[in-house]
């Protein structure tokens, strides 16, 4: 049954994805919290709208679908592969708008072709979005999580580094900034002067002395956070960090990279030639890539009015490979965005890797573009 308030256009896009075959899911408005402040990324986690349950569980209001539609395949340990559409309202600050709104979209869960199933996201939304708002001009951005990755261990930094390179990918002024201390880790943020001594001397135990000593004397409990001794390797560690200097040639390959901006069906020979002229192996991740550019060639997209960007990234943290976003260009509204999420599955509870790949149609947005406003 559709639901009061949703766009006059609803029951035929309902319609729309049942053609999709993907059974249509229903998922409770109210959802444990800890799996999306986990995995949804720090930009959906500060609008989330926390609660409590009677027993002090955390739970909150549905902000997105895709969460809960994988938790659910999960613990009614359904066969792959299996096809999921959704249709209903998610709820998130936002700054205009309102912070309720309606959206659709498909989860494709657990096909072995991986480039198959990523032309036929992306292709379906777009198909989905030409049938509704079919006066729209429509610019299609697509980047790749997995291709950065690659990128990123081959310049060989420290994993702590890669790992905080990958979770800011897509956040300009983030990537922007960690170039920056990468290119002059002076610029890092000094310690506290009661802990750079000890950090200066390599003295563990003075310093996890320290620390012990500051938390009883502030009222932590060890038993309720972190001990000393984890606190005084975490500082370690981020000292280390924090001194890591990337060489220049490496420095200017990672900025090279960032700067790709092309049509998509020249990216292939401009991501090899880059491969190539850095000196980098990321052979595996080129393979995936171009397997997508031909299974979106056989569906029939034109891949010269789609852009790949190579610094584009979506806003949750669950991504692991292809990412896009479909926009309307005269309203600058994003319609549709979706991508593969691979580790997602496994860290719900999955008992082995489950290949995932979906996609969002903001319906509000939809339906502005629909009215002309």
């Amino acid at each position: 049954m559709l639901q009061v308030g949703l766009p006059g256009f609803a029951g035929d896009l309902a319609r729309s994805l049942d053609a999709l075959n993907a059974p249509r899911v229903d998922i409770p408005v109210i959802q444990p919290a800890e799996p999306f402040l986990d995995m949804a990324g720090e930009d959906l986690r500060r609008r989330i709208f926390l609660t409590e349950s009677e027993t002090g569980e955390s739970l909150c209001l549905r902000p997105e679908f895709t969460i809960p539609v994988c938790s659910a395949h999960i613990a009614e340990n359904v066969a792959t592969p299996r096809r999921y559409s959704y249709l209903g309202q998610v709820f998130r600050q936002r700054r205009e708008g309102g912070n309720e709104f309606f959206q659709a979209g498909v989860e494709d869960l657990g096909e072995p072709d991986e480039a198959g199933a990523d032309a036929r996201a992306l292709s379906e939304a777009r198909a989905l979005i030409a049938e509704f708002a079919p006066a729209a001009s429509l610019s299609i951005i697509l980047g790749d999580q997995a291709v950065f990755e690659a990128v990123v261990a081959g310049l060989g930094l420290p994993a702590g580094w890669q790992k905080r390179l990958i979770h800011a990918f897509g956040n300009e002024q983030a990537l922007i900034a960690m170039i920056a201390r990468l290119a002059n880790p002076d610029s890092a943020t000094q310690p506290d002067p009661s802990v750079a001594g000890f950090l200066a001397n390599g003295d563990v135990d003075g310093l996890e002395a320290h620390i012990e000593d500051v938390m009883q004397a502030t009222g932590y409990s060890t038993n309720a956070s972190r001990s000393p001794a984890e606190i005084a390797a975490r500082l370690i560690d981020k000292q280390a960090l924090d001194a890591t200097r990337l060489s220049a040639g490496s420095l200017e390959a990672l900025k090279a990279f960032l700067a790709l901006d092309v049509p998509l069906d020249r990216a292939a020979s401009k991501l090899a030639d880059f491969a190539r002229d850095a000196g980098l192996d990321i052979s595996v991740a080129q393979q995936a890539f171009e397997a997508r550019l031909n299974a979106l060639a056989e569906r029939g997209e034109d891949l010269s009015v789609i852009r790949w960007r190579a610094a584009f990234g979506r806003p949750l943290d669950y991504y692991t490979g292809l990412v896009f976003e479909i926009s309307a260009s005269d309203h600058n509204l994003v319609l549709a965005g979706g991508g593969r999420y691979d580790r997602m599955m496994t860290l719900l509870g999955a008992n082995e890797p489950i290949p995932a790949v979906g996609f969002s149609l903001w319906l509000d947005r939809i339906e502005t573009v629909r009215a002309g406003r």
